[in-house]
């Protein structure tokens, strides 16, 4: 891959040899390009990028520049030169100047910008399956007369418009140009493309009947009825004038049952003082603008855009086997159900009785569960990328797949490996979004050019813009570490849902009570919160942050596209380097992903429901004895083996077992036995003696297992059988 790189206007002290040699040391990565800096690539050495385009057209080569200021101008300048045909491979764009060229310690951000530069060249991630809407332009507009339709009117040579007035006030125009509905909006729900809205009109005066004639504004001794065409039955009395002055056209009647209408729409704008969607980020197609102009401007212009086809890529893959939401009607895990902003997941569990109060209340307009299989449903079109569901799953069931773990790790590996290679310590990764916290490390660099008490990106922190901050979990963390970085921060901007907050709060307290109690000395992970412009300073002074204690030796191996294989391997790298050796290490319990089963063995009976519940094969029995066996190692602390357990003997301990060098929570230990029952008649064992003598103490006295048939129930299943046939003129059926 060919690169260029500007120092803009000799604003960044850039080093072309030591980056050259940088990338030539990271495997994968290229320097062709790199003999040289130039100045002002996108003015007077432009014609070093046409010529650069030209040839990388013409060789079906990748081409990186590394600006992203002038983006714009250089792919306008690559369309100009080519005279037919289209660019087999994008040009690509790495910002090196607001992310360390103007920060105050520039001259030592050399092994950072030779980073950022490797990850940028590296291949795109494989593409995924999309998901697509279609909206043919059908837009509901809700609010009063006057606002409904001015906002129609900006919106009407584009889009099929109809209104939805939910309450007396304002005017409608005299000429009938668009649909109009009355009444309250019960019911708003699906997507772009795809919304359903239920109203209700209980106004005596019917829309579609009026023919806005005004003669009951007219007559009306109240002036209870406006230009909206709608009665303000608070004010009316009732006198019937109006009924009289519509005539013929019947278009009012004081005792007409509430009228329920709905209809499908592909757009909505909302104008009313409160959403329809109460979740934090509400399904695309629709606009809460509420009285706010400069908000009602940008929904107009971007409803005008919203026809057509539209593809998305579904950023999920869900593995029901492995999910631990729910078996056999019990509820276990639910955080990625709790997690999820735009309720786009759901249950498929299939409930009963208070089963399914378990299941968190998600508002009016929820959707409802389903009776279905276990496990859970997510609606892809509701989806939107965030990926805190991944991140919180303990068990891997559902991954994120926009760009998939692997994808993600190789650019976390490359990132830190040209960084060590080019001489670089201590590196500190910063996740943030590509979206406000791109625009913020914007704002960073550039105040630390003109504001000298601010310091901008420092030479160790290495930005990597993600889709969302929430789709980077414990594994990658974890495995960051393992492979070189002394700290992971994420920067968490207005975009993040509060629950993507606590969820990576929880996520990186169990994190960092790992590497604590694996005695590396610090706070190895942050979440730093600004919001905007006016949050720079503090944003400045946390990116300071001392560095904390790393591997004294960089892990080899490469993420896996299952999340419990990469957490073992990094667990495994992060223990064989660690400074103290722990037998066990307690973890918070808000969403640890390891722990312990602990039994009450004077309670339990060895009934083994609990191996049937587990989703991981975490507990398991043994066929040669009454056994009750656990692997530490594949417990993800769902808690369905507590709640499918009658005798309420199970309780949860979350914790990392690390004896014997963690070998131990690899193998399979007892964590309970008894003695077999044996057959009286062939001396064959089964069941438990205990479960046995329950069961004839609970049986013993019913007048239908007296004799013969409560013998029975001290044999095997074969015995019983036989012996029944044997006696089979003084079988009852209730003997079998």
């Amino acid at each position: 891959m060919k690169t260029l790189i500007c120092d803009c206007n000799r604003t960044m002290p850039l080093d072309a040899p030591a980056l050259s040699r940088a990338l030539t040391a990271t495997a994968g990565a290229s320097s062709d390009g790199l003999d040289r800096v130039h100045s002002l690539l996108c003015r007077r050495d432009a014609g070093a990028f046409i010529r650069a385009a030209k040839d990388t057209a013409a060789a079906s080569e990748a081409l990186l520049v590394a600006c992203t200021q002038e983006s714009r101008l250089f792919l306008a300048l690559d369309a100009e030169t080519r005279a037919q045909g289209e660019r087999a491979q994008p040009i690509r764009f790495v910002n090196v100047r607001e992310t360390g060229g103007w920060s105050r310690d520039a001259r030592a951000a050399t092994p950072k910008l030779a980073a950022l530069i490797a990850a940028a060249q590296l291949p795109p991630a494989a593409p995924v399956t999309t998901v697509s809407y279609r909206s043919n332009g059908r837009c509901l507009v809700i609010g009063t007369a006057d606002a409904a339709d001015r906002a129609a009117a900006l919106l009407a040579d584009k889009l099929d418009v109809s209104l939805l007035i939910d309450r007396v006030g304002g005017a409608l125009p005299q000429v009938r140009e668009r649909a109009v509905h009355t009444g309250t909006l019960v019911r708003l729900s699906g997507w772009l493309g795809a919304f359903d809205a239920e109203w209700e009109n209980r106004n005596p005066i019917d829309p579609e009947l009026c023919t806005r004639c005004n003669a009951c504004i007219e007559v009306c001794p109240e002036n209870a009825i406006d230009f909206s065409y709608q009665i303000d039955l608070e004010r009316c009395r009732r006198h019937r004038q109006c009924v009289r002055a519509c005539g013929v056209a019947g278009a009012i009647d004081f005792e007409r049952a509430p009228q329920k209408s709905s209809g499908r729409f592909d757009l909505v704008l909302d104008l009313r003082a409160q959403p329809a969607f109460t979740m934090h980020q509400p399904p695309q197609g629709y606009f809460h603008v509420g009285a706010d102009e400069r908000a009602l401007v940008t929904a107009v212009l971007a409803l005008r855009e919203l026809v057509g086809e539209f593809d998305k890529p579904k950023f999920y893959s869900y593995q029901q086997s492995i999910c631990a939401h729910s078996r056999n009607e019990k509820i276990g895990c639910s955080a990625c159900i709790d997690v999820c902003s735009t309720r786009a997941i759901r249950s498929d569990a299939s409930l009963k009785g208070k089963a399914r109060d378990s299941i968190p209340a998600r508002g009016p307009d929820a959707v409802p569960v389903r009776p279905g299989g276990g496990g859970i449903l997510v609606e892809p079109h509701l989806c939107a990328g965030c990926g805190a569901c991944t991140t919180v799953c303990p068990s891997g069931a559902i991954s994120y797949a926009y760009p998939t773990p692997v994808d993600q790790g190789r650019r976390l590996r490359t990132l830190l490996a040209a960084y060590a290679n080019a001489g670089g310590r201590d590196a500190a990764l910063l996740f943030h979004s590509e979206g406000a916290g791109a625009r913020l490390i914007g704002e960073l660099g550039r105040a630390a050019r003109t504001d000298k008490n601010i310091h901008g990106v420092p030479a160790r922190v290495l930005p990597l813009a993600v889709w969302h901050t929430a789709s980077i979990g414990i594994d990658l963390w974890l495995t960051a570490i393992a492979q070189g970085a002394s700290d992971v921060w994420v920067l968490l901007t207005d975009e993040e849902a509060p629950e993507y907050r606590q969820a990576l709060g929880e996520q990186m307290a169990i994190a960092q009570a790992i590497m604590t109690g694996l005695g590396y000395a610090g706070t190895h992970l942050r979440l730093l919160e600004a919001r905007d412009a006016r949050d720079l300073t503090a944003l400045d002074a946390a990116l300071r942050a001392p560095a904390a204690q790393g591997v004294a030796r960089t892990a080899a191996f490469a993420p896996q596209a299952n999340k419990r294989t990469t957490l073992e391997l990094a667990l495994e790298h992060l223990l064989e380097q660690a400074p103290a050796r722990p037998d066990a290490i307690a973890l918070p319990a808000a969403g640890a992903p390891f722990g312990a089963v602990q039994v009450n063995t004077g309670t339990c009976t060895l009934c083994l429901a609990c191996v049937g519940a587990c989703p991981v094969n975490a507990l398991a029995d043994n066929p040669e004895r009454p056994q009750l066996r656990f692997i530490e190692k594949n417990c993800v602390q769902c808690g369905l083996c507590a709640t499918t357990c009658p005798e309420n003997a199970i309780t949860l301990q979350p914790r990392l077992w690390l004896a014997d060098g963690g070998k131990a929570r690899r193998s399979a230990r007892v964590l309970h036995e008894m003695e077999p029952y044996r057959c009286i008649r062939c001396g064959k064992p089964f069941g438990t003696v205990r479960a046995i003598e329950n069961m004839l103490a609970k049986l013993g006295g019913h007048a239908a297992f007296q004799g013969a048939a409560g013998e029975r129930l001290k044999m095997c299943n074969d015995c019983r059988v036989i012996d029944a046939f044997e006696h089979r003129d003084e079988v009852r059926i209730t003997d079998l």
